[in-house]
């Protein structure tokens, strides 16, 4: 139809379709042929064609005023490619969409042709549920519909991992220098009730915030489960990380929170005013942070009205058990602090974040206090279904031992910068500089007053870990030289050569060096094809050979005050 011949309406009567109220009680849905019977036309209310031909052509406005006809939206019908490709209009309520499509079926079945649906989808409703398969840059999102007990999320898991390997995708890839990693895709969390009204974080404020102060407690939280990206412009960052100083604010957002089963039940609107403008990254973005609530109970759209609450910082693992070792963790928190709720002040981590939570021995440490405290609440889980998650977060280079003391090298995290915008061919971008490693070296059988560890003739500032001659450190450095960088004019640290030194005979007792390509220099070109290949290109990287030979005079041992478990190589001493 014309544009032209369509019905005109001032925007004070136009057709907007108005979402219906999460809060609302729906009924059970009828049963498909009681739909089809609904949806059949009656031949007593059909007006006649003459009618609808007449309502088609030109009026004048005080006619189709008077006449109120709201002809904005349309069903459109093709056949195409052999099937009967329906165009659904926006529709107000579940039980509209259904009856059409009920209709659509029963002429397809006329036909005998295939449906092919498009268009509009059905209205948010939570008696359907819903699988969404949608291209992102790098990745295929699919969130699938929620489950309502854990049997129904071991299947939903397993089956989607299934269903993924027979159309060969995966969760994890192998970089070009040999690791094994995650795709980057989010294993994002969401919880809630079965509808807006009974979700557990409006019924009872007090939950969200003990969940808060847990996870401030507690970073391995943060940097277990994540991926590569993490720090202030990830897209998971934690509540402190960029602003310190939003805690206070959060402990004055805390006192305002209702005790719970005290007074009267509180309103359901009182979570989102109290925590949306903290619960937001740097720039102020409600999605982009690692407890986001802009679905919960947003003003802005029914849509956001759900109740959910949202956890970012899971990064898609390579097994479902690892998923849903941590779909249980977050089952048994929300448990445990719905029959004892938290309460206390925040702590200040300050540059700890970025210092010893960056390094494998202290995140698994704090992840093991939090497995102890679900033990001590009746919920006995097992560290050893974690330690999957351990390996696959902090891959293990290689060790060595000299003269009774054993060094390892681990991977550790580093937070990743977003530099200034610049100009390209489609307008500016911010790169984020990837240029920076980190290391983590533990070492046992040490004897702090006679041994050091050096890196490329540096002592490490190790840190005691509590346990009889075991110390810890990280070594930051520069690993690659890019163009985009947040120092460019830096030059490359590698290869790192470690040194277990024997400060009373004044020489190396042996080392190792670690490279961060091939020690040969062989440029790879292309990926690695299978595990075997991408652990060989691991392995060629680490030698266990390779020391500071002769007598040994290391520079005096200097720690920085905001980063006092790390070395930066990039720091002249």
């Amino acid at each position: 139809m014309p544009l032209s011949q369509l019905p005109y309406f001032i925007a004070a009567d136009y057709p907007h379709l108005v979402p219906g109220d999460p809060m609302d009680e729906h009924p059970p849905l009828p049963a498909p042929p009681a739909v089809a019977v609904a949806a059949a036309p009656r031949a007593d209310k059909m007006p006649a064609a003459e009618t609808l031909v007449a309502q088609a052509g030109p009026r004048t406005l005080a006619g189709l005023q008077a006449a109120g006809i709201p002809v904005r939206t349309a069903l459109t019908l093709e056949i195409r490619d052999d099937r009967l490709c329906v165009f659904m209009p926006p529709t107000e309520k579940l039980e509209e969409y259904l009856a059409l499509l009920a209709a659509v079926e029963a002429t397809a079945a006329d036909m005998k042709l295939p449906v092919h649906i498009e268009g509009y989808t059905p209205p948010s409703d939570p008696r359907i549920d819903v699988i969404r398969v949608t291209p992102d840059p790098g990745v295929i999102e699919v969130n699938v519909h929620p489950a309502s007990n854990w049997r129904e999320a071991v299947t939903i898991t397993r089956g989607l991992y299934e269903d993924a390997h027979q159309s060969r995708l995966g969760t994890d890839k192998f970089m070009i220098d040999g690791r094994h990693t995650g795709t980057g895709g989010g294993n994002h969390v969401v919880l809630g009730g079965r509808n807006a009204a009974d979700s557990p974080f409006l019924r009872r404020p007090d939950l969200l915030k003990s969940l808060l102060i847990y996870w401030q407690r507690h970073p391995s939280l943060s940097y277990l489960f994540s991926g590569l990206f993490i720090g202030p412009t990830s897209q998971a960052p934690r509540m402190d990380e960029a602003r310190t100083d939003m805690l206070y604010e959060l402990e004055i957002a805390f006192a305002k929170v209702p005790a719970p089963d005290k007074g009267e039940a509180p309103p359901p609107w009182l979570v989102d005013r109290l925590f949306r403008n903290i619960l937001v990254d740097v720039t102020g973005n409600t999605h982009r942070t690692e407890i986001s609530i802009d679905k919960l109970f947003s003003p802005d759209s029914a849509t956001g009205r759900l109740g959910l609450v949202e956890f970012r910082a899971f990064e898609m693992p390579p097994d479902a058990r690892m998923s849903l070792a941590q779909q249980l963790l977050l089952r048994a928190l929300v448990a445990k602090f719905w029959r004892e709720p938290l309460d206390g002040p925040l702590v200040r981590w300050q540059t700890a974040l970025h210092d010893k939570f960056m390094l494998e021995h202290f995140v698994w440490e704090d992840f093991q206090d939090v497995l102890r405290d679900l033990k001590s609440s009746g919920y006995d889980f097992d560290p050893v279904w974690f330690d999957a998650q351990r390996q696959f977060r902090f891959p293990r280079y290689g060790a060595v031992e000299h003269a009774g003391v054993k060094m390892e090298i681990r991977h550790a995290l580093e937070p990743w910068h977003v530099l200034g915008e610049e100009n390209t061919a489609g307008g500016t971008s911010r790169f984020v500089d990837s240029s920076v490693e980190r290391l983590q070296i533990k070492v046992e059988g040490f004897v702090e007053s006679r041994h050091l560890v050096t890196c490329n003739g540096r002592p490490l500032p190790l840190r005691s870990t509590g346990r009889s001659g075991e110390f810890v450190a990280g070594v930051r450095f520069k690993a690659w030289k890019l163009a985009a960088a947040l120092h460019p004019t830096l030059d490359v640290d590698a290869p790192l050569t470690f040194d277990i030194v024997d400060t009373w005979s004044r020489r190396s007792l042996g080392g190792c060096v670690y490279h961060v390509a091939h020690p040969g220099g062989r440029n790879y070109e292309t990926f690695p094809v299978n595990s075997y290949e991408a652990e060989a290109r691991r392995r060629a990287r680490f030698e266990d050979i390779g020391h500071t030979a002769g007598r040994f005079d290391p520079p005096e041992q200097s720690r920085s005050l905001e980063y006092p478990t790390t070395l930066d190589l990039r720091r002249a001493p």
